[in-house]
């Protein structure tokens, strides 16, 4: 029997009808009302319906970035949607009467990586997701993990530099300053000055002083040395950030996703460097796996249709 998943993101909602293989029959978007909290549940149930159609469907799962309970019901906050202690899941089932859960959207990529992607080999797994910010999942024994209050697994929040950049979560110094793709473009604009190898970053540098997305991933793809060292040095910082990780979490495998993924081998290979450079007792116990993630865009909606499947069979 097929699931619904249902992937809000900041300005898109995507929605997927999934068989048990992870296999998407038929999907469908949405623009994201972001700040209208009905609307987005409108939004929500309308991509349902036109989905369902006549399919025989078990349960839906909805993906989101926020912090959301351990019941897996309400959101606590999310911080680019208009949700703030919202009881999304009753009201959501209500409207749609079929199963629903919440999730919480790196902890559905995560669980579609382990389930079909590049963790599916592996019991244990830590992902991060590198994009504008810096996401994770967790998997433990072959369960996802959530914390005792739901919102753990807040990889992009572990402090790296004390009383480093202030993140927008409220701290300072998390690796989501240094380890993501906006840090990356400030990398690349540092690199532009570098007379060695910033060249082609100084030819696209804007008056502001910073680079575009667009043509830094012009210069990554023609392998420019100016954009491969600003690369360096975002691989560097998410290697540390991962041997902190290894030494509380001791996962098989790292499982690095978002959209600088696409970097492959170059953004790995620095990461996997600067990870066996911290790595505790390295030399005197099992090193874990580096792997790019597999299923790019449709992760999201991918794992919350699995879960959903499994806790509508109490198998979460």
């Amino acid at each position: 029997m097929l699931t619904i998943g249902v992937d809000i993101g900041g300005t898109k909602i995507a929605a997927g009808l999934v068989d048990a293989e992870g296999t998407i029959h038929a999907q469908t978007t949405r623009p994201t009302p972001a700040a209208d909290v009905n609307a987005i549940e409108h939004a929500v149930v309308d991509a349902v319906a036109e989905l369902r159609g006549d399919h025989p469907v078990l349960a839906v799962g909805v993906a989101a970035a926020g912090f959301i309970d351990a019941s897996q019901s309400i959101v606590y906050y999310a911080p680019n949607l208009a949700w703030r202690n919202e009881p999304i899941r009753d009201r959501i089932q209500d409207r749609i009467g079929l199963p629903t859960t919440i999730e919480n959207d790196a902890n559905a990529a995560g669980w579609a990586e382990f389930r079909f992607g590049a963790g599916r080999d592996f019991s244990h797994m830590a992902m991060l997701t590198i994009g504008t910010g810096v996401g994770g999942a967790i998997i433990s024994d072959g369960r996802l993990f959530r914390g005792g209050f739901g919102v753990g697994a807040e990889l992009g929040h572990l402090r790296v530099v004390a009383d480093g950049l202030e993140c927008g979560c409220g701290a300072r110094g998390c690796i989501e300053q240094y380890g993501s793709g906006r840090a990356l473009l400030g990398f690349a604009a540092e690199a532009s000055h570098d007379p060695e190898v910033g060249t082609a970053l100084a030819a696209v540098r804007r008056s502001d002083g910073t680079i575009d997305s667009s043509d830094l991933r012009s210069l990554l793809t023609d392998l420019d040395p100016g954009a491969l060292k600003a690369l360096g040095v975002l691989g560097d910082w998410l290697g540390q950030a991962c041997a902190s990780l290894d030494a509380v979490l001791d996962p098989q495998v790292f499982v690095i996703g978002g959209g600088v993924s696409v970097a492959g081998a170059h953004l790995l290979t620095p990461i996997r460097e600067a990870f066996l450079r911290n790595m505790s007792a390295r030399g005197f116990r099992p090193e874990p796996e580096f792997r790019i993630a597999e299923m790019t865009n449709d992760a999201g909606l991918v794992g919350a249709a699995d879960l959903a499947r499994r806790y509508a069979f109490r198998d979460d």
